[in-house]
């Protein structure tokens, strides 16, 4: 779990631009959004639209979206569960 949360971290730097921001830097616990990461509406749906490309995800209910994005930990967990496999391309 340790190693897709800090896969996410590089993913959201990359798909949020946080050029400011290491995944050393990134509290895992600490909120995305307010007071700790300091995301905001935008970057919530850049955050969807990263989880559809990478891992198949589809969030359409804003109360899981608010759960899943409760932290980075939240986010891994909630990836772990939902993760489609990958189909090979050929």
């Amino acid at each position: 779990m340790r190693e897709l949360a800090e896969q996410l971290k590089r993913q959201i730097i990359h798909a949020l631009s946080l050029e400011n921001k290491t995944p050393e830097q990134m509290d895992s616990s600490a909120p995305l959004f307010g007071e700790g990461l300091g995301l905001d509406s935008v970057d919530a749906l850049e955050l969807v639209v990263m989880l559809e490309k990478h891992y198949g995800i589809r969030i359409t209910d804003i109360s899981i979206g608010r759960r899943a994005f409760a932290s980075i930990e939240a986010l891994a967990a909630f990836v772990k569960e939902n993760q489609k496999p990958c189909s090979p391309r050929g």
